[in-house]
């Protein structure tokens, strides 16, 4: 079983791109991004890849984002 952390400053976003950690991404209360990588984030984007071609940008202010451990 996995254990959600929300994601919310900069220094969270800072470890989960150094560790390369899967992250959920939420908007709406609905999942729109499921197991991507962090690549890159500022202070209005957060930019996610899930596969070679597959790169997502969202907007930090209007979705959720959650680190996902292992147990």
């Amino acid at each position: 079983m996995a254990i959600n952390r929300r994601l919310s400053s900069d220094l969270d976003f800072e470890e989960v791109l150094e560790q390369q950690q899967r992250i959920r991404v939420f908007q709406d209360n609905q999942l729109i991004d499921s197991s991507s990588l962090v690549i890159r984030f500022d202070d209005s984007v957060v930019v996610t890849q899930s596969g070679v071609s597959d790169i997502a940008y969202h907007n930090r202010k209007e979705c959720e984002f959650f680190e996902l451990r292992k147990r």
